[in-house]
């Protein structure tokens, strides 16, 4: 069976995810020894890419970054290509901001199910408890994150790929549906919804075990080695406090993960 990763980047206003990319691909080679390729509009983008795949960016409409304090154009609604544009039997997703700092994917690979994700992200302060953002819209719909995903090409992952393609179509009809106030489209809002139809909306759903590490932008984001990381916070009272991480996390904060791409050239 062959296998790689997959990562979507499409530069915007304020963020160079081809870079991050492009330094995420040293990362996964390194820790996981797998083949990695980029979905991406840029033409000749640098970088340790195995494949470059051309695509059109597709804007999702605005979000608002707390890091840059302004609103910035969100291209990442295409997520639901990657069954037919990734060119191996199994493939890895991942967001162009997840930072892959040891080998712990590796076991999500030898998984016998079709399709894995994260149900459920955790703040690595301990400060926050997610309840905003593990669900969404008026009815409290758990939220499945599209941030790290595997799949096993068949007529499962398919199908998925398929029906959240559906739900980004009709994104209107979906958020009116599930209460959804935000008017932005999210791939992880559409990947939640796709499979809470395809499980029987009985929200039995097989996830990746453990939770997505993940680091909010208000906490000031370092490099201290090449898989080492500081994370300065202030407490609920105003104390300074730091950790160092040593694992996968999501940087949520995209600012400070592209200074830090930018320095590593």
């Amino acid at each position: 069976m062959t296998t790689g990763a997959l990562i979507f980047a499409f530069n915007n206003e304020q963020t160079d995810y081809v870079s991050m990319a492009a330094w995420s691909a040293k990362n996964i080679h390194r820790h996981l020894g797998i083949p990695v390729a980029v979905v991406t509009d840029y033409e000749n983008p640098l970088g340790d890419f195995d494949y470059v795949i051309p695509a059109q960016a597709q804007s999702g409409g605005q979000r608002y970054f707390s890091d840059y304090d302004t609103n910035v154009t969100w291209h990442n609604t295409n997520r639901m290509d990657a069954y037919t544009l990734s060119p191996w039997n199994q493939t890895l997703v991942l967001d162009a901001d997840y930072v892959v700092a040891s080998n712990h994917l590796s076991s999500i690979l030898k998984s016998r199910q079709d399709f894995l994700c994260y149900r459920w992200a955790r703040d690595v302060t301990g400060l926050q408890t997610f309840e905003d953002l593990n669900y969404f819209g008026n009815h409290r719909m758990p939220m499945w994150w599209a941030t790290v995903m595997m799949f096993r090409r068949g007529n499962s992952a398919e199908l998925l790929f398929d029906t959240m393609q559906m739900v980004r179509d009709n994104w209107m009809h979906y958020r009116n549906l599930y209460k959804n106030s935000n008017p932005t489209y999210r791939n992880d809002h559409a990947l939640s919804i796709a499979l809470n139809i395809l499980n029987g909306h009985t929200l039995c759903v097989d996830a990746i075990p453990g939770t997505l590490a993940s680091l909010t932008p208000e906490h000031r984001l370092t490099q201290l080695d090449t898989d080492a990381y500081r994370v300065d916070f202030l407490t609920p009272d105003k104390k300074s406090r730091w950790i160092t991480l040593t694992q996968d996390f999501h940087a949520m904060g995209k600012q400070q993960l592209g200074e830090i791409v930018a320095n590593s050239r």
